[in-house]
């Protein structure tokens, strides 16, 4: 688990987080979690890309076999159901919208962008709309910061301290 500031990526994550992607990494500004043998799982990405595309999804979930077990829950409906708890918890709703104002001070911890104020990722506060958005969250800021987050990935058939 990491929070900004982050240590600089190495070539060597890079190099990974580029296999794990398949494709190029790009402004990785730090490892925000990784798995208990060292490899990415998280990676926090540039709020403006090198283009000057904003870019909101702070926290990127890269590590295959997350991004396969979320990918599972999000196709078989779990999304619904999260949903779901969310619009009958109050409390769970609460949280859920400090989450989202966390994931906005992280990220503008590393730099403010005006065309996404306001805007976290994954649906907070309102909705679930990407579990691997909230999934990256919970990785990269702890337990207890992302409750959404922290319910998916008890649920995944991954963790970090997965061998796979």
């Amino acid at each position: 688990m990491s929070r900004p500031p982050f240590d600089p990526p190495t070539p060597a994550d890079i190099d990974i987080v580029t296999t794990q992607l398949g494709r190029p990494a790009r402004n990785i500004v730090g490892i925000s979690a990784r798995t208990r043998t060292g490899e990415p799982a998280v990676v926090s990405t540039a709020p403006r890309l090198d283009d000057g595309t904003p870019f909101p999804t702070f926290y990127y979930l890269c590590h295959p076999g997350a991004v396969a077990a979320v990918s599972h829950l999000e196709a078989n409906g779990f999304m619904v159901e999260l949903n779901q708890l969310l619009a009958d918890d109050e409390d769970l709703r609460a949280a859920y919208r400090t989450a989202h104002e966390s994931y906005i001070a992280d990220r503008e911890s590393i730099a403010v962008v005006e065309e996404l104020a306001g805007v976290s990722a994954g649906g907070m506060p309102d909705r679930v709309k990407c579990l691997h958005a909230l999934v990256g969250h919970s990785l990269a800021a702890g337990p207890g910061v992302n409750p959404i987050g922290d319910i998916a990935l008890e649920r995944a058939a991954w963790s970090p301290d997965s061998v796979l």
